[in-house]
Order: structure tokens, then sequence, then C-alpha cells
């Protein structure tokens, strides 16, 4: 199935599975707030890719990652207009900063973007996880949280569509936060405790 996704967050994270979401296939509309002149412009030569006011690329995308700054959020659940219907990924963490009045950005979508489904999916690894899933032929896995069941099986299948081997489910709402945690420990080991961005949790099973 072909899906038509906004990307809302132009950097690291978005410029990456907008790139290889477009690969596989899907229309990628990145949402911008300037479309003259924007990070990641150069996305607009690969395939599939698309650029257009954030308004404009949530009502025409069935799906809407959102991969900005945290404190972004309600400015950008604005711009959107209405997202009745729509499925929104919040691949967002709040380790520096956090929406105003919110603990997290997944408490803050819920809040503000009522009428969408919000599943938490593609925060818990670095960005050059994403880029490259392959760890010496095993390849990483992706996570997920949320309450919708629609929104965590589109999910599941950008996720494999992205390179993942597989997407677990962490649980309902109540999980987005500890997939946040989850998050922050691979930051942990990653950054504070020295062992390098090449590096992924695996889910072992026997």
């Amino acid at each position: 199935m072909k899906i038509n996704i906004a990307v809302i967050g132009t950097g690291n994270v978005g410029g990456v599975l907008a790139r290889k979401w477009g690969q596989a296939g899907h229309t990628v509309i990145l949402g911008v707030r300037n479309t003259a002149e924007f990070k990641g412009k150069e996305l607009l030569n690969e395939k599939n890719i698309t650029a257009s006011t954030i308004e404009d690329a949530a009502k025409n995308a069935a799906v809407i990652l959102i991969a900005a700054v945290p404190q972004a959020t309600a400015d950008i659940v604005n711009m959107m207009g209405n997202v009745s219907g729509k499925v929104i990924i919040d691949a967002m963490n709040s380790v520096r900063t956090k929406p105003e009045d919110f603990v997290n950005s997944f408490e803050a979508l819920k809040a503000l973007a009522t009428e969408a489904e919000i599943v938490k999916s593609f925060n818990s690894v670095g960005f050059n996880v994403m880029a490259d899933t392959n760890f010496h032929g095993t390849k990483a896995d992706m996570y997920m949280a949320g309450s919708s069941t629609n929104a965590k099986a589109i999910a599941k299948q950008l996720a494999l569509d992205a390179g993942f081997e597989s997407c677990y489910d962490f649980g309902g709402d109540d999980k987005a936060a500890l997939l946040e945690q989850f998050a922050l420990s691979w930051i942990n080991l990653a950054m504070m405790q020295g062992q390098g961005r090449e590096m992924m949790f695996k889910l072992m099973k026997r």
C-alpha cells in the first residue's frame, strides 16, 4: 500500500525517513514554513518528494510524521489545520525541551490534535541507524506506542519500508512516555557512556 506522507521537520530524522519512504514508492510532502528556503531542500532532488506549506502538506497526506523540536508542537498543530482522520507519527523526544504545559510531545498532540490518531515511533534510535539499519547482516528494530490499532499498523508498515526488521509494540498511549525513556537509554549509552552512535537495541527471543 502506497501512502501520501507529510514530513514536518526536515532535519536529520525527517530527512532520512522522507528519502527512504520516497524510495519505497510513497508520496512524500515536506511540510515547511518557507517553501523557497528550508533545511533539507536538497531532498527535493530525491524520488517522490515535493514540498509545500505545513497546512497543505497535512491536507494532502493521510499520514503525518512530526520530527521537529517538542516546543514547536502547538505551533505545528495550529499550522496543520484540520487533521481529522489523519494518522500522526510522533518522532520527537522531550530531552532538553518540552511543549509548554505538557510533559512530552505525545501528550501535547493528544490534547491539541484530538481528531487525529497518534502513534509514537521513530524516536528510539539515532538518525544514522535509520539511514543504515544493517548491522553486520542483522537489521535494527523499531518500536511504537499508542492506542490506535490503525496508526500502529501504518507505523509498522513504514518501519519495514524504511529497512527495519520489525516494529515492536510497547503498548497503548500510557506507554509513550516509556518509549521516550527507551530513547533516552539509547542516547545515554551512545553519547554519555561513549558507546558511539553506531549501536542499536535488538529484541532477541528463544
